[in-house]
This record gives structure tokens, C-alpha cells and sequence, in this order.
């Protein structure tokens, strides 16, 4: 549906690009404008809460999962007409949750984009960027029992 709504949209058709790109989201929870530039071996792997921009430009062999954002870093009219997406190069896996802003942000081919990246600059060709997390679980102790006695009260059969 993108690629004929991409052909359309170069032919200087103003309403129909858009009304089958809006068609396809409606059905996928997918949203790629229709003047994104996509390159052929194109994976989006369950690809709910994708959102792709008009001028973003996605090479050969991508591969993109869910709720990844290829935006702009303002969404101002004045800047219309300009490049305000991200530019992902050949071979490039790009995993969830990842965001992906600006116009002048190149992601160099071969890279891999972990889960819950924010990106706003460019990256080499071969490169790794990930989040790391730091995730503390702790438990408090409960004031009402008594040391080593298990208060039946708080267990919930089923």
C-alpha cells in the first residue's frame, strides 16, 4: 500500500497518497507518510505504533519493530519542504521503542539500534547504540508481621 501511495505522491497527487496511507494505519496501527523514501527488503516486524515521516529516507535490507519513530524534531510549517527526518542507511535493524529525530541524523548502514533509544545525532556506519537501563527492585518489610511468621491474610486463592 505504501509503495503505490508513494508513487502517487510523486505524481503530485495531493488527497488519494494520503487517504491510503491513512487506510493502512487504520488497519496495521502502521503510519509511514506517503513521501517517505523506502528501499526494496523492507521488514517491519510487528510493527504496531510505527510511525515513519514524509522526508524520512529508509535504505535496502532495514529491519524495523514495533513502536519505533523515524520524526522530526519540530513540526513547525515553516518547515515544510525540508528534510526533517531521519535518513537510515542499508542493513541497519532498528529494535522497539527506539526514536529516531531530525532531518540532518543519519543512521550508517550495518548499525543496530537497540530497544528504547532516543537519537537525535548521527552514527557511524557499524555501530551499536543501545539503552542501558538500570532497573533496583527492592522490597520493604512489613511493619504488621511478625519476624518469620508468613501472615496468611495476604495470600489470594484463586
Amino acid at each position: 500500500m505504501h509503495r503505490l501511495a508513494h508513487a502517487l505522491h510523486q505524481r503530485g497527487l495531493p488527497r488519494l497518497p494520503r487517504l491510503l496511507s491513512e487506510y493502512a494505519h487504520q488497519r496495521t496501527g502502521i503510519d509511514i507518510h506517503p513521501g517517505a523514501q523506502i528501499g526494496q527488503a523492507f521488514c517491519i516486524d510487528h510493527g504496531t505504533g510505527l510511525v515513519i515521516g514524509e522526508t524520512a529516507i529508509i535504505g535496502a535490507n532495514v529491519q524495523i519493530y514495533q513502536g519505533v519513530t523515524l520524526g522530526a524534531l519540530s513540526v513547525t510549517k515553516g518547515l515544510q519542504g525540508t528534510k526533517r527526518h531521519p535518513t537510515i542507511e542499508d542493513h541497519v535493524v532498528i529494535y522497539a521503542g527506539a526514536t529516531i529525530l531530525g532531518g540532518s541524523t543519519v543512521v550508517g548502514a550495518h548499525s543496530i539500534i537497540g530497544g528504547n533509544v532516543w537519537l537525535t545525532e548521527s552514527v557511524p556506519s557499524h555501530s551499536r547504540v543501545y539503552h542501558r537501563a538500570h532497573i533496583q527492585i527492592s522490597r520493604s518489610v512489613d511493619p504488621a508481621a511478625e519476624p518469620g511468621v508468613l501472615n496468611l491474610s495476604t495470600i489470594h486463592k484463586k
